[in-house]
This record gives structure tokens, C-alpha cells and sequence, in this order.
């Protein structure tokens, strides 16, 4: 309907069959089987036949089959049905790797999809967004998106950005009352929409994608020009023009690697998917390439390096520390500091469970245990809900990261209470007086803030988050411009412990050459203290604030930042400058985050992690990455995971393009000496559909090697063609081709069908057995085979195709091979096994 905004509230949920206590399970489930999913219907998708029909739609295949066509018009039926028959059967597992792949992509979109917090059965329960029905009441805070449209029902400061909907950048202001008259969508200010992110208040192509583009270009380049000089070869030996033609095109066929595209996409895709299994969940495929090149990761502290299970340690009031247990709910002061901690507060406990930020739910743990000392008397007992409901919100002001303050309105026996809680140095300065006692209110002097600052500096030493608390009785709209002039109430300390496996990953981190920094809100000297303990920090290292930071020029910080390892008290502009200023010493970096204005940092980062637990939906938007458990460890095994996914690719590529070569050598040596060709064209179909895509594809799964972190970054610039990569390719290659001549040479001895199906025979094997080769770089006796089955699986099915092809007579018959006796079989073993043996014995040696 056009018209909710129109409506009041009250008949806004009367129509819905709503109320304030949300929907029932039932009713939830009743009205999904009416509305279905909350989620827009994708595009159709091609079908499969679609794909693969697709797959016919390359250049080379086409002009193969028009020439094979002509072919069979011209007398030879069998060959040609054969061929047709093959690039069929490569279309087909062409189209298996695209829904493969598909699938993965769509699996990894499901991993990353937003959630929302709505009201149901009286209680907030996080539900994902296609779950949401027609009638859920939805909290919306700063960071989340809208995931349906709404009508608001109630505010506090409420703030949307609608740019995707109105184009207009600036956040709008939102209200809660009814409007008339005929509005746009942009002046219906009680309304919110799907896809607009709530901002404030409450209710590029990677390195390797370029590389593979450009040396793809090249490489199809390079052999199409060497299939156009063997076609003009075979013509001046008299060959006849479709016969030469058809071998041309069938060598360019076989020779690009047109799987490259969809094994790279398939490696990485099941990449990620083992990732999300670790709790990294990687939104854009691209990234996880970025991952290996991490060379500097920008780590916020709470619940990422540490535990995030904050607990209060110890309380600061009137000049005295005491625990959370000697609370003295009969003196007001300590009574007001206790309505405080929990009033300006959006955490809830379910359960048991915190929901919201831990370093509020912490806050309401401490009040149930002070709660449960207490004895039945007055209002002493009160549940936190029931505290709330008593002394219910007039107005608030939600914490934000520039301010670092949070302020609510309440009436506390018939007298307006601002509480508000923050940062202790932002705080303090905003006090003019403080409570010593019930009876003792007085001006706050010099000596009270040193003694303040004293005391939150020796709770920081000890690694303690401190929170200062204050509160002031005025009837004044609370606005940000009103947070000033309070009474100062006291200090609470939390211990967020660092979590042990954080103290690990630093050092793996440390040994991968990948330089971890941490950046905080809070207090430099807590910073430092949990940075040391967890081996950030190091002997020589800097600690400096934003304000430090802002205080520093580009050359200045230039010159500094290699040393400094803890940023305290940043502000969102500050994870900019600093990323800005790592990516210009040619670093990647990585930077997590969580909240509202962190978007800006992990968009410009080279891999933005945002936080899954405490992260709000703008900074999942943002990020390239997700931490579903919000712990730094999981960062590094993602690295490795990033690592090793490359060194997987490269090795399949280096799989690909070595076989390939060693069949262009051979069919280049034989027609540079005016030899008959080595290979028929069906034999050359037959070799890209077996040794091609199953073996690339099982190098894909190989799993990473120990010491894939004791290795440096990889450097982002350096091409996948480097120098060493071409020498071993051309070795490789090589080896092979001399394999393959040799037994060219054997069966032309014999006839030049003999050697024809002999060089076939052992390019075929050999290939097959080059795919344990190019599963690393090590021997197979420290590589093994129960590492990769899939290689030794690839490796069975195609020697089980080979069999068929060269033992039986339909397969004999179909791709040329002439009757073999046991000196030609054991001749292409020997041969085929050759290579592989060399290869091997020199890794051996070398390791020893």
C-alpha cells in the first residue's frame, strides 16, 4: 500500500495483525507461506542447456567444425563423428565445471547475507533478512541495513541514508509521527525503505585476474600464430587443405588452456568454501587472491585480538576502588552510577547470552549480580528490563565514535536525569562538578580531574577498559550540542583478557613477514598493555594517539610508521590516513572494523574485514571479508588459505601450460624435419579432454603446505609468468617432448601410424603422470597421496580412458591407434614414467 505513511501507528499495526510484543513463531510461519521469502527474484539464469551450447561458441571449436564437416562431406565419416563426438564431450565438462562453479558463487553469496533484529514472541532475536515477514517489528541501530520497508513506529535520533533510492547523498532525518497529504517517497519522513543503511540513532580487478587477462591474450596470440605456421607447413609438404587445416586448429585447440578461466574460478570458489568452514566468510571471490599478498594487517583489539567476554573488575567512586560486590545500593551516589551503567545501555541478556556491544551487556551482568546481593526492599530487586520500563527513555543521543559518548533522558521521581556515559578524557571535560558522596556535590577542582586521570591511568596499566559515568538533572532538550556541564559519578574497569590463540597468530603473522597493528578507541596505555601481552608491541615500538596522529604531516608519519605499533583513541578518519599511508610503501593491507564510520577505511583497505558477531551491516557492506567469530586468528588462517589458493593456481597453470608445450614442441620438431605429423587431430581432442581439466582441477584441491606461513608476501606486482616459473615450464615441458619424440622416433621404425600412436600414447600418460609433479614443489614422499585424492583419483579415470582407447577395438578405431603388443606398452611406460622419474629424483636430491 502507498499510503502507510499516512497511517498512525497504532492502525499501522492494527491492519498488520501486529502489536509491540512483534509476531508469534505461528503467525511467523503462516504469513511466509503466504508472502514467501523477504528477497527479490534474481534474473533468470541460464539453463544448463544454455551453457552448454555456450561452450561451442569459441572461436577455434567453431572453425574446427566447419572444417570437420567438410571433412566428413569429402569421404572420411569416422574421424569426423569422432571429433564432433569429443568436443562434445568437452562441452559437457565445460558446462559441469560452469554450474560447479555457479554454485559456489551462490553458496558464498549465501554465507554473506544481512541479518536483521526484530521483535518476536516480546523478544529481539536476530533472524536473517529473508526471513522478515509482513508485521515483524524491526530495530534498526546505527550500521544496520533496512531489509524491508517499514513504517516507524518509534525514534531516537534517527538517521537513513536513501541514496539508493533518492540519490541524494545526505543522511535524512527520521520521525515516528503521522503525515498527510500526498508526499514522495523522499518527504515521507515516518517511512524506511529496503537497501537504505541506518547511519545514525537507533530503529577493483586483483593483481592475478590481470595477469591471467593479459597473459591469456598473449598466449592465445602465440599459438595461434604457431598453428598458422604449421598449417602453411603442411601445405608446401603437400598436404591436403582441409587436412592441414583440421590439424591446425585441432593443435590450437588442444594447446590454449581454455580451462584456465573456470579452474581458477572453481579453485577459489571452493577455496572460500572451506574458508566459511573456518569462520571466514569472503564476500568477492577476487579477494582471496589479495589475501596472499597481506603483508600488513590493521587489527582492532576488542573481541578481535581479545576475548570479547568483558567483565567489570573494579569500580571508582568518591576517591575509593572497590569491587562490584561491595556495591552500596543505600548510598545514591553509587545507586545513580549503577541506573547509569544500565540505562545508557542497548545490550540485552537472552538466556544468559549477551546481545549488543559486550562492553554493555558486561555492564548488566555486573548489575544482576549487585542485584542478587540485595535484599527484597524498595526497588532494589528490579530486573534491568524492569528498571528500563520504570524509568523508560524520553530522548537519547547514541554513541558515536566522534563524540565517544552516549546520553539518555529519564525522570527519576518527578525530576528530568540526563545519565550518560564515555570516554574518561572526553567525559571528564564535559563535567563541571562531582558527587564525592550523598551529601557532598561541589564544584569539580584541578586536583579531582588529576585524581581521576590518576586512577583511570593505573586501571589502564593493568590492561582495564575504563568507562567514566555522569549524569546532571535538566530539562533541556538532550541534543550533542546539551552534552555538557555534568556531574561527574564515577569510573568502571572491565578486563577484556587477550584471547590465546590471538598471541599465536601474531607470531605466525610475524614469521609469514606480515606486520600486525593494532587500532583501538581505547586509552593508549591499555592499548600498549594488551599489545605487549599479546606481542604486538616490541621493544623499540611506538604507541600514538589520533590526536598524535593528526598532529603528524604525511612525511613525518612516513617516516614513523614502520615503528608504530598501536593507534589509541582513533577516530575514523585516522584507519584511512593510516591504510592510505601503508598502501604508499607498496604494502596490501588489511583492516577490520565494525561499525558505521569504519565503511570508508575497509573500502579502501586492499582486504576490509568486518566483524560477523559485533559488525554492523554497513561495515559487512563494505568489507571483502566477514569474521563470523570475530577473532584475529581466523585473519591468519585465511592468509594461509589465500596462500595456498595461489600457489594451487599457479601450480594447475604451470600443469597446463608445460603439458601444452611439450605437444607444440614435438609437432614443431616433426614438421620443422618434414616428418609425418605426430598426432592425429582427434588425438589431439583426446588429450585436451583427458589430461586438461580433471588434473588442473585436482592440483586445485592440493592442501597447503606446513610451512606456507614461514614464507614472505607475495609480491603483488610480480606477474605469474616470473623467471623461475618459464624455466620450469620449459624444463617441464620439455622432458616431456623429449619423451614424446623418443617414441615418435620408436614407431617410425615401424610405420608412421605405429608413431603416431605411440607419441600419442606417451604424451597422454605422461601428462597424466606430470599432474603429481605440479602439486608443489616438493618430492611425492614428503607430498604423499593421501593428501589429494582428487590427484590420484584425476590420474585413475584417465589412465582408465587411456586403457580403453589403445586395448579395445572401438577405441583402437576411433582414435587411430594401431594394435600394440608388449614391447610398445612397455615402451610408453618407460617413456611416459621418464619424465616424472627425472623430476622427482632432482627434488629428492635437492631436499636431502
Amino acid at each position: 500500500m502507498a499510503d502507510w505513511y499516512q497511517k498512525e501507528s497504532e492502525e499501522a499495526l492494527r491492519e498488520l495483525h501486529s502489536g509491540k510484543d512483534g509476531l508469534t513463531d505461528e503467525e511467523v510461519s503462516k504469513r511466509r507461506e503466504q508472502y514467501g521469502f523477504n528477497e527479490l527474484k534474481e534474473k533468470k539464469k541460464e539453463s544448463v542447456f544454455q551453457v552448454f551450447l555456450s561452450q561451442f561458441k569459441d572461436l577455434m571449436v567453431i572453425i574446427l567444425i566447419i572444417a570437420a564437416t567438410i571433412s566428413m562431406l569429402t569421404g572420411d565419416a569416422e574421424s569426423t563423428l569422432v571429433i564432433f563426438a569429443v568436443l562434445v564431450l568437452n562441452a559437457v565438462l565445460g558446462t559441469v565445471q560452469h554450474v560447479k562453479a555457479e554454485k559456489s558463487l551462490e553458496a558464498l553469496k549465501a554465507l554473506s547475507s544481512p541479518t536483521a533484529k526484530v521483535i518476536r514472541n516480546g523478544e529481539r532475536v536476530e533472524v536473517e533478512s529473508r526471513e522478515v515477514v509482513p508485521g515483524d517489528i524491526f530495530v534498526a541501530e546505527a550500521g544496520d541495513l533496512i531489509v524491508a520497508d517499514g513504517r516507524i513506529l518509534e525514534n531516537y535520533s534517527l538517521q537513513v541514508n536513501e541514496s539508493s533510492l533518492t540519490g541524494e547523498s545526505l543522511n535524512v532525518d527520521k520521525s515516528d509521527g503521522t503525515l498527510s497529504g500526498d508526499l514522495p517517497l523522499a518527504d515521507r519522513k515516518n517511512m524506511v525503505y529496503s537497501g537504505s543503511l541506518v547511519t545514525y540513532g537507533r530503529e577493483k580487478k586483483t593483481p592475478l585476474q590481470k595477469n591471467l587477462d593479459d597473459f591469456s591474450k598473449k598466449l592465445a596470440t602465440g599459438i595461434l600464430i604457431i598453428s598458422a605456421a604449421i598449417f602453411v607447413l603442411g601445405i608446401t609438404r603437400g598436404m591436403q587443405l582441409l587436412d592441414s587445416l583440421l590439424f591446425a586448429v585441432a593443435l590450437a585447440v588442444a594447446a590454449i588452456p581454455e580451462a584456465l578461466s573456470s579452474i581458477v574460478t572453481i579453485v577459489q570458489a571452493m577455496g572460500t568454501q572451506k574458508m566459511a568452514r573456518e569462520h571466514a566468510v569472503i564476500k568477492k571471490l577476487s579477494a582471496v587472491e589479495s589475501l596472499g599478498c597481506v603483508s600488513v594487517i590493521c587489527s582492532d583489539k576488542t573481541g578481535t585480538l581479545t576475548q570479547n567476554k568483558m567483565t567489570v573488575q573494579q569500580i571508582y567512586v568518591g576517591g575509593r576502588v572497590f569491587a562490584p560486590e561491595e556495591f552500596d545500593m543505600h548510598q545514591q551516589t553509587q545507586r545513580y552510577l549503577l541506573y547509569d551503567s544500565v540505562l545508557t545501555n542497548d545490550a540485552t541478556l537472552s538466556n544468559g547470552k549477551g546481545v549488543g556491544d559486550p562492553t554493555e551487556y558486561a555492564l548488566l551482568e555486573m548489575y544482576g549480580k549487585v542485584k542478587g546481593l540485595m535484599q527484597k526492599e524498595e526497588d532494589l530487586t528490579l530486573s534491568y528490563e524492569d528498571l528500563r520500563a520504570m524509568l523508560r527513555r524520553i530522548e537519547e543521543v547514541p554513541f558515536d565514535s566522534d563524540r565517544k559518548l552516549m546520553s539518555t533522558k529519564h525522570r527519576i521521581h518527578g525530576v528530568s536525569t540526563i545519565f550518560t556515559k564515555g570516554a574518561v578524557d572526553v567525559l571528564l571535560d564535559r563535567c563541571d562538578s562531582i558527587r564525592i558522596s550523598d551529601e557532598e556535590i561541589r564544584p569539580i577542582t584541578s586536583e579531582d580531574r588529576q585524581n581521576i586521570t590518576d586512577q583511570n591511568r593505573k586501571f589502564s596499566e593493568n590492561g582495564l577498559r575504563v568507562l567514566a559515568f555522569a549524569y546532571k538533572e535538566s530539562d533541556e532538550e538532550l541534543t550533542p550540542e546539551t552534552e555538557y556541564h555534568f556531574t561527574f559519578l564515577g569510573l568502571i574497569s572491565e578486563m577484556d583478557p587477550p584471547r590465546e590463540e590471538s598471541i599465536l597468530a601474531v607470531q605466525h603473522a610475524k614469521e609469514a613477514g606480515i606486520r600486525t597493528v593494532m587500532i583501538t578507541g581505547d586509552h593508549k596505555i591499555t592499548a600498549t598493555a594488551i599489545a605487549k601481552q599479546i606481542g604486538i608491541f616490541q621493544e623499540g615500538d611506538l604507541a600514538v594517539t589520533g590526536m598524535e596522529l593528526d598532529a603528524m604531516s604525511d612525511e613525518e608519519l612516513d617516516g614513523k610508521i614502520e615503528k608504530i605499533s598501536v593507534y589509541a583513541r582513533v577516530s575514523p578518519e585516522n584507519k584511512i590516513r593510516i591504510v592510505d599511508a601503508w598502501q604508499k610503501k607498496g604494502k596490501i593491507v588489511s583492516m577490520t572494523g565494525d561499525g558505521v564510520n569504519d565503511a570508508p577505511a575497509l573500502k579502501k583497505a586492499d582486504i576490509g574485514v568486518a566483524m560477523g558477531i559485533t559488525g554492523t551491516e554497513v561495515s559487512k557492506d563494505a568489507a571483502s571479508m566477514i569474521l563470523e567469530d570475530d577473532n584475529f586468528a581466523t585473519i591468519i588462517k585465511a592468509v594461509a588459505n589465500g596462500r595456498t589458493i595461489y600457489t594451487n593456481i599457479r601450480n594447475a597453470v604451470l600443469y597446463l601450460l608445460s603439458g601444452n608445450l611439450s605437444a607444440i614442441i614435438t609437432v614443431l620438431f616433426t614438421s620443422l624435419l618434414a616428418l609425418p605429423i605426430p598426432f592425429r587431430p582427434v588425438q589431439l581432442l583426446f588429450i585436451n579432454l583427458v589430461t586438461d581439466s580433471l588434473p588442473a582441477l585436482a592440483i586445485g584441491m592440493e592442501p597447503g603446505s606446513d610451512d606456507v606461513l614461514r614464507k614472505k608476501p607475495r609480491d603483488p606486482k610480480a606477474g605469474i609468468m616470473d623467471r623461475n616459473f618459464a624455466l620450469r615450464m620449459i624444463l617441464q615441458g620439455g622432458l616431456i617432448s623429449v619423451s614424446v619424440i623418443t617414441a615418435y622416433y620408436i614407431g617410425l621404425g615401424e610405420s608412421p601410424a605405429m608413431a603416431c600412436s605411440l607419441a600419442f600414447l606417451t604424451l597422454t600418460c605422461s601428462r597424466l603422470l606430470h599432474g603429481f609433479n605440479c602439486r608443489g614443489g616438493k618430492s611425492l614422499i614428503r607430498l604423499g597421496f593421501r593428501k589429494n585424492p582428487y590427484s590420484l583419483g584425476a590420474f585413475l579415470l584417465g589412465l582408465l580412458l587411456v586403457i580403453l582407447v589403445s586395448v579395445t577395438p572401438v577405441g583402437r578405431s576411433l582414435f587411430s591407434v594401431s594394435v600394440l603388443n608388449g614391447g610398445h606398452l612397455l615402451t610408453i611406460g618407460v617413456l611416459a614414467l621418464l619424465p616424472t622419474a627425472i623430476i622427482q629424483i632432482v627434488r629428492i636430491l635437492r631436499g636431502r
